[in-house]
């Protein structure tokens, strides 16, 4: 797996604490209107480090990424952070995740060199439903969130037939997709817990589209410039400029770390 690099922008930071900002009053919010609990409120904030490993047409190759199957991406690791709301039985949870996936290899056997980039700026919201031992120090929970994601990325190409070689930005785009979660919180103290997670995203359920950068000429480069998470409206079988033929699933496994304090 490439060496991974955690060097976010200062514009990137500000985004992501206005968003975690943002996503605490929601959670707050929502907390208060729930009447019908008379339970005292707990609130958790903290954050921790963890591993995204793609799956369905995120994973793969870069020789399938080259012929527009996949994304060809590897495993890569993850900041974020995480506030919860305990509420009588469940969780409010905001989450804040920042990962960074890429691959490099052949564009074909044995020709050309691709080297992928990919980040993934995610915003999460939804509830967690506790399963109380209280034998046990810990807490299971499964839960399931709403989530906005904002893709953008990087693809060079050295030595390759179709594509002059160069290091090209591939456009940012952002889709709404769903995650389903399972872990267990461990108390190891009185303010101070470990939480353990995985989850499975379906991180472009909504909001797939085409998008040709350069609609004036007509390349096979432009189909690499953007996420192009739907199928080409010009492909043609055999065609090496319009070669994606059918819209691609970006689905991904994150497992997490967190350390939360309680307030």
């Amino acid at each position: 797996m490439k060496h991974f690099d955690l060097i976010v922008t200062e514009g990137i930071m500000k985004l992501i604490i206005r968003s975690f900002k943002f996503s605490v009053v929601i959670i707050a919010l929502t907390a208060l209107m729930n009447t019908q609990s008379r339970a005292q409120v707990n609130i958790k904030l903290g954050g921790g480090i963890g591993v995204m490993s793609p799956a369905s047409n995120f994973s793969g190759s870069t020789i399938e990424y080259y012929n527009g199957s996949s994304y060809g991406l590897s495993s890569g690791l993850n900041i974020h952070g995480k506030a919860k709301i305990g509420l009588s039985g469940l969780n409010l949870v905001a989450e804040i995740d920042y990962s960074s996936l890429s691959n490099t290899g052949n564009s074909e056997p044995g020709q050309g060199k691709v080297d992928i980039s990919q980040k993934i700026l995610s915003l999460k919201v939804g509830p967690e439903f506790r399963f109380s031992l209280p034998a046990l120090p810990i807490t299971p929970y499964i839960g399931v969130n709403l989530a906005l994601n904002s893709f953008s990325g990087e693809t060079t190409f050295q030595g390759v037939s179709k594509v002059p070689s160069a290091t090209y930005s591939v456009k940012g785009a952002t889709r709404f997709g769903v995650g389903f979660s399972a872990g267990t919180e461990m108390s190891v103290g009185p303010f101070l817990s470990l939480d353990f997670n995985i989850s499975y995203n379906l991180m472009n359920l909504s909001g797939k589209e085409w998008n040709d950068v350069n609609p004036g000429i007509n390349q096979r480069i432009d189909s690499y410039l953007s996420l192009n998470d739907e199928r080409d409206p010009q492909y043609s079988a055999g065609d090496d400029k319009h070669f994606i033929s059918n819209a691609r699933s970006i689905h991904s496994i994150l497992f997490t770390a967190s350390i939360l304090f309680g307030l």
